[in-house]
């Protein structure tokens, strides 16, 4: 299956709702993707995961670099993820713990801000 990218804007957010599979063929173009999005005008990003059928280690790789990237910004990338296969997958790898997971891109728009240490 390709891949398919559509963003719209939320008020500060951009979300990115991506479907088919994030493979080492397709996530060149989702991290080209993410880059286009992900500016200092522009860091705070949804990425939103519920089409997604398959996603490996490279597409993985590319939401970490997102992440790195909208940090870098003073911004934040949160991942509305609602697929079992896909959350099992960031729990086995521990990116459960680095990504800002949540059940639904609509969860992640509505959470606060996380708190900053002193």
């Amino acid at each position: 299956m390709d891949l398919s990218m559509s963003d719209r804007k939320v008020g500060d957010w951009t979300v990115l709702e991506v479907g088919g599979e994030i493979d080492a063929y397709s996530s060149p173009a989702f991290a080209d993707r993410l880059g286009e999005l992900l500016t200092a005008e522009s860091s705070r990003l949804v990425v939103d995961l519920d089409g997604v059928g398959f996603l490996d280690s490279t597409g993985l790789g590319v939401l970490i670099g997102g992440h790195n990237r909208a940090g870098g910004f003073g911004g934040e990338l949160r991942v509305g993820c609602g697929v079992e296969r896909v959350l099992k997958l960031l729990r086995i790898t521990g990116l459960d713990d680095v990504l800002a997971v949540y059940a639904s891109a609509a969860e992640a728009l509505a959470a606060p801000p996380p708190c900053e240490s002193p």
